[in-house]
């Protein structure tokens, strides 16, 4: 039984994923990416492969934007457009689909598959279920995304993507994959904006059994963005005059949180000694992301976690020079003894004999 395989660049990161059913029937398999040129390829060895990209696009073609932001009112609407890039060397139909999006636990932008019903800003959008785009060739498509009146203010994602769907078997057995690529379309409904974060945070050491090493600290980081807008957050923590940030944050790159998102970070320290009952501080800097893609810094989030840092490698250092003290202590005492004891024992002997016709 043979396995298709689906990869998808942005800007050199591949993305595989690949999927096999029974003879049941094929078994749809989605993946999303986004970015300034999202292109994805796919194909088998028999043909050449289709590769093909999605952008934002103005009604002469692509126009340089990442993904699509915009502010609107409830109730209204805005037209736009997208472009599919054929890059393969055969004509192509692509179905053009819109659900709703959000972000991935290691903070990638995404959409829900094709077999998951959207309830969101994905069901905001219209457009042309699919395009035929020539060899070479690129399409613009246009779409409109429509606020309905009951719309919450604030933020909501949604993605925009293009895909075929390939299917072959071979042994009595049957494959399915659906490849598609795209961006996201953030929407924010104008009203009241209420920017939230709260934060539970829990911190373990971890011993080194070498007493003249330290050990470390690793802390768990629960977020979550209560409010009505997107927020980019930073968590980190103070230890010894040096700044530790969560993982996946070293290269400057915060974390983004959708309205109602809840993601779980961590924080390693290293070279800290136990001392303890200790006291570590968590901050958490924050900033509502503007339609613009501009960041309004908030007030950060702080909190102090407490951890039991126990010195046993140390304490048994102790235990054992003070046994050895100890030892060295009473043995000394006791020769003491002894030296005095023999000393009395030669001076009553010695009385006897002067006593002694």
């Amino acid at each position: 039984m043979r396995s298709p395989t689906l990869e998808l660049s942005d800007y050199g990161l591949l993305r595989r994923c690949a999927i096999v059913a029974s003879i049941v029937g094929a078994v749809v398999c989605a993946s999303f990416a986004s970015a300034t040129s999202s292109f994805a390829t796919t194909g088998d060895a028999t043909d050449s492969p289709v590769t093909w990209a999605v952008t934002p696009a103005d009604s002469a073609g692509p126009d340089g934007r990442s993904w699509v932001e915009l502010e609107l009112d409830s109730g209204t609407s805005v037209d736009d457009h997208l472009a599919v890039r054929n890059l393969s060397d055969r004509e192509v139909t692509f179905s053009l689909t819109a659900a709703d999006g959000y972000f991935t636990p290691t903070g990638r932008f995404n959409m829900l598959p094709g077999d998951k019903q959207s309830v969101a800003a994905g069901t905001w959008i219209s457009m042309d279920k699919t395009v035929t785009v020539a060899a070479g060739g690129t399409a613009v498509v246009p779409f409109k995304v429509t606020v309905p009146d009951n719309a919450t203010p604030g933020d909501h994602a949604a993605g925009i993507a293009a895909s075929i769907y390939s299917q072959g078997g071979s042994d009595g057995t049957q494959l399915g994959v659906e490849s598609r690529v795209g961006f996201r379309v953030m929407t924010r409904v104008k009203g009241e904006v209420k920017a939230a974060l709260s934060m539970k945070a829990t911190a373990s050491y971890d011993t080194s059994w070498n007493p003249l090493e330290p050990g470390s600290a690793d802390l768990t980081v629960d977020l979550e963005n209560t409010g009505n807008v997107r927020l980019s957050v930073d968590p980190s923590t103070m230890v010894n005059d040096a700044r530790w940030p969560a993982a996946g944050t070293e290269e400057a790159r915060t974390l983004e949180l959708l309205p109602g998102d809840r993601r779980t970070v961590s924080i390693h320290v290293p070279h800290v000694w136990p001392l303890g009952i200790m006291t570590l501080p968590v901050t958490v800097s924050q900033g509502v992301v503007a339609p613009d893609g501009a960041t309004q810094a908030l007030d950060p989030v702080q909190e102090s976690v407490t951890l039991w840092a126990i010195p046993w490698p140390q304490l048994a250092v102790l235990a054992a020079l003070m046994l050895l003290f100890a030892g060295l202590f009473w043995g000394r005492k006791r020769r003491k003894k002894e030296l005095v004891r023999l000393v009395e024992e030669a001076r009553e002997a010695g009385r006897r004999e002067v006593a002694t016709p």
